[in-house]
């Protein structure tokens, strides 16, 4: 997904929510943010590197991908935009462990790391729900990827189609990253092929550019784990589903911060959709999600608009740097982005460490914290020192 989605219609499902217009505007930042908060944005505000949500093209052409290398990318990835979907899940045929590990890394929405995911946030303030909500929206877009560099798991072939107007019309992919996707032409950048498995070319859904990301495409492609079965991928029915469960999971967060996280509130449910809290603005939406369109945020900020009753404005990196350094160090992770390096610190352990537990040393060797303390990590330690002051207070 793009800004589009991860700011503006985060906004707007925040509000529908029940959420002010300048809480959903801070939730909203936080489900950006996470599509920039690299290492190189890290170095530049002096926040904790391991609070990295995202690789920057430059960080990934310099990436190791020996072990250690691949570990670190895992870690990001698949904590944070291809969230895995079933930790214990079997590939169609008999295969290798190796294989089988990054087989259940592949990213699908209703997973029970989605309400893991959700429930982390609960009683956290708006950043740690921004941060999830990127997460839960991401596993719609995302699915049938790994957060992993895997050839087997990520490639596609020249079997991969357009269905416009119930017709297929065939895929051209071309690698200019400069170039813009060309709609009319059904031409669109992606990756370079590459034969090593392990190339980070091989990540995520590169090979497949950016059509996971848009709203409004609808395609068929034949993906080698699915035993090179047909999987058709309906884009505008499944982001109207995953604005549906963003409001439902913001509904929920926000009974969470009523409560202060106290009190009596069952478990966040995955399968379940506000559909009846959408329902009145179900056609203005569905009219978004299917305009053929590179960027739809002009449309989604216009809706957020009608439903704030004022502007919203653009996404201000500018504001949350400047807010950060102006604090004292003790008042730091009282800002709106120390709060979120905070929640990106947790959503990163707990990921890593289900998948840890799973088995799967693809994210590498993990503690929990919360139950362990502090185990050499250094940017961590914040993590532990935040939890004592919480239970002190």
């Amino acid at each position: 997904m793009q800004k589009d989605f991860h700011y503006f219609a985060t906004c707007c499902a925040a509000m529908l929510a029940g959420w002010s217009v300048d809480e959903s505007l801070e939730i909203a930042t936080c489900a950006q943010m996470v599509d920039l908060c690299s290492r190189t944005f890290l170095d530049k505000v002096k926040g904790p590197k391991a609070a990295a949500t995202t690789q920057l093209q430059l960080e990934l052409m310099q990436a190791r991908t020996d072990l250690v290398g691949l570990q670190d990318i895992t870690r990001i990835w698949a904590s944070f935009h291809f969230l895995p979907g079933d930790l214990t899940a079997r590939p169609p045929r008999k295969t290798g462990l190796r294989y089988q590990q990054k087989f259940r890394l592949i990213c699908q929405p209703n997973g029970p790391l989605v309400k893991d995911t959700v429930e982390l946030a609960g009683g956290k303030g708006t950043a740690a729900a921004g941060l999830a909500m990127h997460v839960l929206a991401d596993t719609w877009a995302h699915r049938n990827f790994a957060g992993t560099p895997s050839l087997v798991i990520n490639n596609t072939n020249y079997y991969f189609y357009e269905i416009l107007n119930g017709k297929d019309r065939m895929v051209n992919f071309r690698h200019s990253p400069g170039a813009p996707d060309d709609l009319v032409m059904g031409v669109f950048s992606n990756s370079v092929y590459q034969d090593n498995e392990n190339s980070i070319m091989n990540l995520g859904h590169g090979r497949a550019g950016h059509l996971p990301d848009y709203s409004f495409i609808r395609y068929r492609y034949l993906p080698a784990w699915a035993d090179y079965d047909e999987v058709i991928k309906d884009n505008p029915a499944e982001y109207w589903q995953a604005f549906c469960q963003m409001v439902y999971a913001l509904q929920y967060l926000r009974e969470k911060a009523d409560t202060s996280g106290n009190g009596e509130q069952e478990g966040f449910e995955t399968g379940v959709y506000a559909y009846e809290t959408v329902k009145l603005l179900e056609d203005d939406i569905r009219a978004i999600l299917e305009k053929r369109q590179i960027d739809a945020c002009a449309d989604w900020q216009a809706l957020g608009g009608e439903l704030a009753e004022r502007e919203i404005p653009d996404f201000d990196l500018e504001s949350l740097e400047n807010e950060y350094l102006s604090a004292a160090p003790e008042e730091k992770d009282g800002t709106l982005l120390g709060a979120f390096f905070l929640a990106a610190l947790a959503q990163k352990s707990m990921v890593t460490n289900k998948i840890f537990l799973s088995g799967n040393l693809l994210a590498g060797w993990s503690v929990d914290f919360r139950e362990k303390g502090f185990r050499g990590i250094r940017d961590f330690r914040r993590l532990v020192e935040k939890a004592g002051k919480e239970a002190g207070s």
